[in-house]
């Protein structure tokens, strides 16, 4: 079974943080930090609360101005890196939501080696013209992770992060930030770009297309970033959206010999297979399979999920393939009838049923 992701924070690495804030502030009590971060509660805390347990008590133990607290803090946030280091940005969140100017300057600094994105956003609904503007500046920063702080720190649903209910409704000043960076150079921000679309897809579709009709096709990289940013629509199976990258539904195409399991347990995979026939090579085709899958209170939510999409020569080709039906944080699975059918360019071509049992 995988490591809980909580557990990234453990006592060796309390204790090296404890030692690091020691070097750069002598009269720092490390044993006391360590001793209260690892409270009694401490094991029971999820991976948010341990973040923001671990701010608290820097504060606590770091009693000086809030522009001080920010120089150590800045100095030993070198020695930290990746997801495990937004402790440093959570602390700007809780205690720096009153000082914009040393506040932002801290998150430029903190997201080099990490990601500000989540700290970013409380100042985006408090300051939102200010911060906006600054962002717009990190667009066209040389360090990309500046620039895809830029891009990150504003999509509207942002996964983890809170939801910035102004950009869902007018999601205007986050395209100005889109146009300057979709056709950045680097793919850690196209792809931060093509996830923001995404994201607007979801309340503004037709804004999205429209940036699909005058992006795509304009070099290799930004097609792949409309495409990347469509997929929800595609999934959907929105025909405005497959009609932008020519998927057309397609009369001879026929899905034959649809087998699949009759039941399967909790825990374990669903095996089906069909066999794909065509009487003329098809030039463009995607194809995918969605599973309706049952919720506890009996009503169906549906799932999209990528088989191929490309060229396909004229005759039979076979297709073999299960679905995990494993409990996981994102999905919980139910007893009863559930169904699973193939889809052509967006379109269901063949459905059935299928028992999800204990």
């Amino acid at each position: 079974m995988a490591e809980p992701l909580k557990n990234i924070y453990n006592t060796p690495y309390i204790e090296h943080l404890a030692q690091k804030l020691n070097v750069k502030y002598p009269s720092f009590d490390k044993f006391g930090f360590i001793s209260s971060v690892l409270c009694d509660s401490w094991y029971e805390m999820a991976l948010k609360q341990r973040i923001r347990h671990i701010a608290i008590n820097l504060n606590n133990f770091i009693p000086l101005s809030y522009q001080d607290q920010l120089a150590i803090l800045k100095s030993v946030s070198k020695d930290f890196f990746s997801l495990q280091a937004v402790f440093f940005q959570d602390f700007v969140e809780v205690f720096g939501l009153d000082d914009f100017k040393n506040s932002i300057d801290a998150l430029g600094i903190f997201t080099i080696d990490s990601t500000s994105e989540f700290a970013i956003r409380h100042f985006i609904v408090k300051y939102e013209d200010e911060t906006m503007k600054i962002m717009k500046q990190w667009a066209k920063s040389k360090n990309e992770h500046l620039r895809r702080l830029a891009s990150e720190g504003c999509r509207p649903r942002l996964p983890w992060g809170i939801v910035l209910h102004k950009f869902k409704k007018d999601p205007s000043k986050v395209l100005e930030i889109i146009e300057l960076l979709k056709n950045d150079t680097s793919l850690y921000v196209r792809k931060s770009v093509a996830n923001n679309l995404n994201d607007i897809s979801k309340d503004n579709p037709k804004l999205v297309q429209e940036f699909v009709k005058n992006n795509n096709g304009n070099g290799k990289e930004l097609s792949w970033i409309c495409k990347h940013a469509s997929r929800t629509l595609l999934k959907k199976g929105d025909i405005e959206t497959l009609k932008l990258f020519n998927l057309q539904p397609l009369s001879d195409v026929i899905i034959k010999n649809f087998i699949c399991e009759k039941n399967v347990k909790i825990g374990d995979s669903l095996n089906f297979s069909f066999l794909l026939s065509t009487t003329k090579p098809i030039q463009n085709i995607r194809l995918e399979y969605a599973i309706k899958y049952l919720k506890s209170n009996k009503t169906y939510t549906k799932k999209v999920f990528m088989l191929s999409q490309g060229t396909l020569d004229f005759g039979n080709k076979t297709f073999v393939k299960k679905q995990s039906f494993r409990d996981m944080t994102t999905r919980k699975h139910y007893a009863g009838e559930h169904f699973i059918s193939i889809l052509v360019n967006g379109e269901e071509k063949v459905s059935i049923n299928f028992n999800v049992i204990n």
